[in-house]
C-alpha cells in the first residue's frame, strides 16, 4: 500500500502529472494545483512516473 500526496506549496500547476497518470487531476480554481484522485493505492504504477516527471518534485509517495 502506498500513500500519494501533492505538496501544494511546491506545485506550480503545470499538469504534467495529470497528463502522465490518470490518478492525478488539476483543481479548477483560479490557481490550479494537482491532486491525487486516490491518495492510497495498492500499486505505485504510473504515480511514480508522474512523480519523476514533476519539475518541482511536488509529488510524495510513501510506502505504508
Amino acid at each position: 500500500m502506498f500513500k500519494i500526496s501533492v505538496d501544494k506549496q511546491l506545485c506550480i500547476g503545470c499538469g504534467a502529472c495529470a497528463a502522465q497518470c490518470d490518478n492525478f487531476e488539476m483543481t479548477t480554481d483560479d490557481n490550479p494545483k494537482a491532486k491525487a484522485k486516490e491518495s492510497e493505492v495498492e500499486e505505485v504504477g504510473c504515480n511514480q512516473e508522474a512523480a519523476d516527471i514533476c519539475p518541482v518534485q511536488a509529488i510524495v509517495i510513501k510506502k505504508l
